[in-house]
């Protein structure tokens, strides 16, 4: 039975932000010849941009499984959930939340000591870890270990074992942007056994301006070690490739693996190797608004799912902010300071109902990869813009240094809609394609089975790489602070 190790984090939730493109060429990720990797996992995405503000998947954990509801999180490597031992500021009631058992990871594994920044004094002891956070918070947890049902697209089912661990300190909160991007030290993040791990938050505290999502915990797919991704594919069991299609409307699919990929017409932008390999960035890109030239160049962009908006630093927020209110000059829209929803929101003699509605009164901004020939994420008004429930319009696209991102620029879940984006770290690149992601891909004619098929039979089962190891019973959990 294979064995994997999740850092399941305390509760803490993330923002939004967009991303979407445009633009043919090549197609389906090539990997080396000898690569034994061939299958892929399905799953449905519920949540949309506004007004849910993020969109997440069911994830089962346990044996026998129970599911749990996780955010899906491209901008970081770690997949946490909120956990009974007892929970405070948990968002999820009791019967919703994992309940650990004497399943701890000791302080003398491998994998205690790929993420701990100390030495393990006493080999049997828990395995805690602290991490802080972009935002100044922290946390401190244990690492403990439970199984992960995962059925492929051959209709194996995979029963891997995981490792959680609990949280007592956590952040102030998910919405701010990127949270987790600097979660480890990347000189404690080498896992020496190739196992996923996962931790498990008992303790939330949420100080920021806004309520935290709804979600159980956060999914990482992030580019690091840590990812799910990662220990997947260092198991021989996906490629290291996941994508996702997120609906304008609601709902969507996520996969792993390459299986879902056309054979062409996927744009691709090469991913760049920065200081951090958590992140999936690219550029330099340039933007273009309504087709010309803006002087805005030299961008490196973030993909990031975890936000739900799309955030520029400062100086480009502002430029691209004073090009729209230029060119919606004499046209039937003011501004609504009354709105709540975002920064900046405009407004009608009416209540607009639809984007269709002012649609012609905003013009498609596009961003121009500059490394890549012919390469451009085009953006209709409706890619960055958002109708509320009063019926006003507000721009998707926010002030990155009032988060605190410094000359950071994130792409978000609103540039994302309605195309589906893949991150291929086997090829180093990122790549689209338009399509209307309310229609779920043919899985049961791919997958040889209907990906809603229940966990009935277990097939395939993989022998066991990271063999579960266990503190001793003396050893009382969830004591140290």
């Amino acid at each position: 039975m294979t064995l994997l190790f999740f850092v399941v984090m305390a509760a803490n939730f993330r923002g939004c932000f967009s991303a979407a493109s445009q633009t043919p060429i090549k197609g389906k990720s090539n990997m080396p010849a000898n690569d034994p990797v061939g299958s892929s996992v399905f799953f449905r995405v519920t949540g949309n941009v506004y007004p849910t503000g993020h969109y997440s998947v069911i994830l089962n954990i346990g044996n026998p499984p129970k599911a749990f509801d996780l955010d899906i999180d491209t901008g970081s490597d770690l997949t946490w959930v909120q956990c009974d031992a007892p929970c405070q500021g948990c968002t999820k009631p009791l019967d919703k939340l994992y309940k650990p058992k004497n399943n701890r990871v000791p302080c003398a594994s491998s994998l205690c000591q790929a993420i701990q920044n100390s030495n393990c004094d006493i080999p049997n002891e828990q395995c805690d870890y602290e991490v802080e956070y972009a935002d100044l918070g922290s946390s401190l947890g244990v690492l403990l270990s439970d199984y992960f049902p995962l059925r492929l697209n051959n209709g194996s089912l995979l029963q891997p074992r995981i490792a959680f661990g609990w949280v007592s300190r956590v952040p102030s909160h998910l919405t701010h942007p990127l949270t987790f991007f600097s979660v480890l030290d990347e000189s404690t993040t080498k896992l020496k056994r190739n196992c996923a791990f996962i931790l498990c938050g008992y303790d939330q505290k949420y100080l920021g301006p806004h309520s935290p999502p709804d979600t159980a915990g956060i999914l990482g797919l992030g580019r690091g070690k840590a990812s799910i991704l990662s220990q997947l594919r260092t198991l021989g069991i996906t490629q290291n490739v996941v994508g996702h299609c997120f609906s304008r409307v609601t709902g969507g699919f996520l996969f792993f693996g390459d299986h879902l990929l056309p054979p062409s017409g996927i744009t691709w932008t090469p991913m760049l190797r920065s200081s951090s390999d958590t992140l999936y960035s690219s550029g330099p890109a340039e933007l273009l608004f309504g087709g010309k030239p803006t002087g805005i160049k030299g961008l490196q962009l973030i993909f990031d799912s975890g936000s739900s908006y799309t955030y520029f630093n400062a100086q480009v927020y502002q430029s691209i902010l004073n090009l729209v209110r230029k060119d919606l000059s004499g046209k039937p829209l003011r501004d609504a300071p009354e709105e709540k929803a975002l920064a900046v929101c405009w407004k009608t003699a009416k209540p607009i109902k639809s984007i269709l509605d002012i649609k012609s009164f905003f013009k498609p901004l596009t961003i121009n990869f500059i490394k890549a020939k012919n390469v451009q994420l085009h953006l209709a008004p409706e890619d960055y813009l958002i109708i509320t429930k009063d019926g006003n319009v507000c721009l998707g696209i926010l002030n990155g240094g009032e988060q605190g991102l410094g000359n950071v620029n994130v792409i978000g879940d609103i540039f994302m809609q309605d195309r589906v984006v893949v991150y291929d770290n086997e090829r180093q690149q990122i790549g689209w394609f338009p399509t209307n992601c309310d229609r779920l891909p043919n899985v049961d004619r791919e997958y040889n089975e209907g990906f809603s098929q229940p966990y009935a039979a277990y097939f395939g089962i993989l022998e066991e790489h990271c063999p579960a190891t266990y503190a001793s019973e003396k050893t009382k959990l969830f004591t140290k602070k």
